[in-house]
């Protein structure tokens, strides 16, 4: 089921164009990664849904372009925004058009979704049927978040600036799609130097409150840049 619906990025169908620009955009909510997805232009299409694009403008760059169509979706800036792949291929496409190309935007949990009826957060697992292209592209975009978290720190992207070691855990047990062990989580991330205490707290529940964390700076994270997950046992 959709989550609250928030603004969807303006958008063109029922032409033909040479390229677009799609965006993935990504957020914990509720225990699941949700992508945002917005209601299909185009009353004749097959899908009723479908993700965030525009044909490329000449005034932008694909990555302002792709960033603009997040932040009008979302209403507020992602907190990152990275180009996945160019698909050129023959699978279907909301505009018919030849090339797109895919770009990733990571907003952290808890970002406010805004009310409106043209778009709504989806669990990734239980995304409606997209237009063929437009599903490889999420396929592929997920594909990338997951083999790329014990080689850079992008998990902090889907993090608010403050958070407790559990919230960090948990959010890495999403995106791998399995438990790991809490004392070998924290020894590898602390190893990593990807985060540092703050002197302060929050309660979490039953016991003691939890103290919290904020990303570490650049200086203090040296060559590593990610937790080697294949070392931590389950």
């Amino acid at each position: 089921m959709p989550d609250r619906p928030s603004p969807p990025a303006p958008r063109v169908a029922g032409r033909r164009n040479a390229t677009t620009v799609d965006v993935i955009t990504v957020t914990p909510r509720a225990r699941h990664l949700a992508v945002l997805l917005a209601r299909a232009g185009d009353a004749r299409a097959k899908e009723r849904w479908e993700l965030p694009w525009e044909p490329q403008r000449s005034d932008e760059t694909l990555e302002e372009q792709a960033t603009r169509i997040a932040r009008t979706a979302l209403g507020l800036a992602p907190a990152s925004v990275e180009q996945v792949a160019a698909f050129g291929d023959k699978r279907r496409h909301p505009s018919l058009s030849e090339l797109s190309v895919a770009y990733l935007a990571l907003t952290p949990a808890g970002a406010p979704a805004l009310a409106g009826v043209e778009a709504a957060w989806f669990p990734v697992d239980e995304a409606p049927v997209l237009a063929p292209r437009q599903r490889a592209m999420l396929d592929l975009a997920m594909q990338i978040l997951r083999m790329r978290l014990d080689q850079a720190p992008i998990a902090f992207s889907l993090l608010p600036p403050t958070f407790t070691l559990s919230q960090l855990q948990e959010l890495y047990e999403l995106l791998l799609g399995r438990r790991l062990h809490k004392a070998s989580f924290r020894r590898a991330l602390h190893a990593a130097w990807l985060v540092e205490p703050l002197d302060e707290w929050r309660s979490e529940g039953r016991g003691r409150p939890a103290q919290l964390f904020r990303f570490a700076p650049r200086r203090r994270r040296g060559a590593r840049r990610g937790v080697r997950f294949d070392l931590l046992r389950d």
